[in-house]
């Protein structure tokens, strides 16, 4: 596998109630990941972790404060041709009806892209590369033709917007909360797109969510985030099926049980965004159930455990490393 994908150290910081604000959150605190060649690789953790603020850098939606972007050993922040780096990198967004407008045909979207990115020189050309992306992710062409997206099911529609997303090959591609706003019965049919876009066209996708079951399901490697810190990251059979850090734990039993009778073993106690990303040293420390007097004072480095990355004082303790 190759690195197709590298953020280094990447931080985001806001500034409450205007640029002139002397109230500042650190958003995305020196985050460093990579993504590789045909890997679904995932950032999960509860709202207001982080992990679409880290989406939104990837895209050049957000500038970031400090830190690095990488794609095939590039900076990202220098590329001069955008045309050609959206070209590489697509995304999928939360809710199809918010990324299609409701008075334009659905299927005008993708003629767009077509000639945007000149992929085909005549109509009948990309009505033919159109329709081979729709049946990709199990649509027609003759299923959109004509029609607004109000007409189309929540689960066409962002089949329509992966397609769309596959005109143009792309190595990359961003998926942000792409089943939250899809019927349950649907939500497996989405996920399994992206494994099947990994196997059969190559595409390495960033899967950001909340879900970790689906995350289980689909994922090469992951990443959990907390109050814009990545906490713990590794293989997701290793993170999620022996989880080390507090939160990861916590985030694992606190998932509904399919049995009427059966509760959480715990409830996450949520804090107000704003106390916890202020919080000095660890910023899960206020609900952490191991929490202990360094925890209030020193933000933990990276371990490095079995494999898995974990930021968390417990296992310095525990192996006797200083501190400093």
């Amino acid at each position: 596998m190759s690195t197709i994908l590298k953020a280094n150290n990447l931080t985001k910081i806001f500034s409450l109630g205007g640029l002139l604000s002397r109230t500042k959150i650190t958003a995305v605190d020196h985050v460093s990941f990579t993504v590789e060649s045909s890997e679904i690789f995932t950032l999960a953790g509860e709202s207001g972790c982080g992990k679409s603020t880290t989406a939104r850098m990837i895209l050049g939606f957000e500038i970031p404060t400090s830190g690095e972007l990488h794609y095939l050993d590039q900076n990202i922040q220098s590329v001069k041709d955008k045309k050609a780096w959206f070209k590489e990198v697509q995304a999928v967004f939360q809710n199809p009806f918010e990324s299609f407008n409701p008075l334009r045909k659905v299927e005008s979207y993708f003629f767009e892209t077509v000639n945007n990115f000149h992929l085909e020189k005549n109509e009948k050309r990309a009505e033919q590369l159109i329709e081979e992306k729709l049946q990709a992710v199990g649509l027609t062409y003759h299923e959109i033709a004509g029609k607004y997206p109000g007409e189309l099911s929540g689960g066409q529609l962002q089949r329509s917007s992966i397609a769309r997303s596959l005109l143009t090959n792309p190595s990359l591609l961003i998926a942000d909360e792409p089943v939250s706003m899809v019927d349950a019965s649907l939500r497996m049919s989405i996920v399994n797109l992206f494994r099947e876009m990994r196997d059969s066209f190559g595409v390495s996708v960033i899967y950001i969510t909340h879900d970790l079951a689906t995350a289980y399901y689909i994922s090469d490697r992951i990443a959990i985030m907390f109050r814009g810190n990545i906490v713990e990251t590794g293989s997701v059979e290793e993170v999620l099926g022996n989880p080390k850090h507090p939160y990861t734990k916590l985030l694992i039993e606190s998932i509904p049980q399919p049995d009427p009778h059966q509760q959480p073993k715990t409830l996450i106690k949520f804090l107000e965004e704003k106390e916890e990303y202020l919080r000095k040293g660890c910023k899960f420390s206020g609900r952490c159930p191991e929490v202990m007097d360094i925890c209030k004072k020193i933000t933990p480095k990276d371990v490095l455990i079995d494999g898995v990355m974990v930021k968390c004082h417990l296992f310095k303790t525990n192996t006797g490393k200083s501190e400093e």
